[in-house]
């Protein structure tokens, strides 16, 4: 494999289309001489004709050496190959094979058009901010993690409230009754922050978003944070809650009443390969179907 283009492809593990498309994909790719790698869970989808045409990647660090990361599939499957792509240094692409996918930069129909930008580096790469996450437990540290879209500290139970202090910059601000707390990226602004009550907060904005969940108190509203903020929250000792540590909907870990998860800025953000010079402003009415009708501005021809 050595000398050789090499892109990792992780493929959606449980849809039809995906498996068809990955093995497209794949076969344009090594008839034009780049090195297809494949993790075990993407590679189980396809069949063997065209596993015969990928090598296999194993490891903590798949996309190790690779170029780009191409995701086929929804937003779930682009941050799965996040984790890799953020490890690797390697930019991002996703072809959306799901229902919103705010992550991906292109859709099913331009599948192809896509891999030929790819194969000719015909794409520009920018940066998203992401979070470090760590999380202790009587003060020993039992997770360190990262997110992308958001970190969540949520009840584990359904019928107890979580009483969780948040403290920006060393400084207590309120002790809450609730559901839990999300701490969101601007990329993750438009996910369960949104969902949650947050605000939209445009990807080339440097910020921290902090959005109770169902908050027991007066003073429960959305916060956005600088950058350089250190925000930490605390499970409050002695109650009977018990919670969950999540980021990106993916990786968990069980919190205790006590543990303490402190987020920062991530050290190492995601890069993203983009195709298209739209601005956010339109990506945010096409994957949210918002009515621009009547507008009249001076870019109305061009308006979706």
């Amino acid at each position: 494999m050595s000398g050789a283009r090499r892109i990792l492809v992780v493929v959606h593990p449980r849809r039809p289309d995906a498996a068809s498309l990955a093995a497209e994909v794949i076969a344009r790719l090594d008839a034009a001489g780049v090195t297809v790698l494949l993790d075990p869970l993407s590679a189980d989808v396809l069949d063997p004709g065209t596993r015969a045409l990928v090598h296999l990647a194993t490891g903590p660090d798949p996309a190790a050496g690779c170029e780009l990361v191409l995701v086929l599939g929804g937003d779930g499957t682009i941050l799965r190959g996040a984790e890799w792509s953020r490890s690797a240094h390697a930019p991002l692409l996703g072809v959306n094979l799901g229902h919103v996918g705010f992550l991906a930069e292109t859709e099913r129909e331009h599948a192809h058009a896509s891999i030929d930008r790819i194969l000719d580096r015909d794409y520009a790469v920018t940066e998203r901010m992401t979070l470090d996450v760590i999380a202790h437990v009587d003060g020993v540290e039992v997770a360190r993690t990262f997110a992308l879209n958001e970190a969540t500290v949520e009840k584990a139970a359904r019928e107890r409230m979580l009483e969780l202090t948040v403290e920006i910059d060393g400084r207590p601000i309120s002790t809450w009754g609730c559901d839990g707390v999300v701490m969101a990226t601007p990329t993750g602004s438009t996910a369960y922050a949104f969902s949650a009550g947050g605000p939209v907060i445009w990807p080339d904005v440097e910020a921290m978003l902090v959005v109770p969940i169902s908050a027991h108190a007066l003073f429960s509203r959305p916060m956005v944070l600088s950058p350089r903020s250190l925000l930490a929250v605390d499970i409050v000792a002695g109650t009977e809650g018990h919670g969950a540590l999540w980021c990106d909907g993916r990786r968990a870990v069980d919190l205790p009443a006590g543990a303490r998860v402190e987020v920062c800025r991530g050290a190492h953000p995601v890069l993203l390969a983009r195709l298209i010079d739209q601005p956010f402003t339109d990506r945010l009415v096409e994957k949210f179907g918002l009515s621009v009708h009547g507008w009249r501005g001076s870019r109305a021809a061009d308006s979706p």
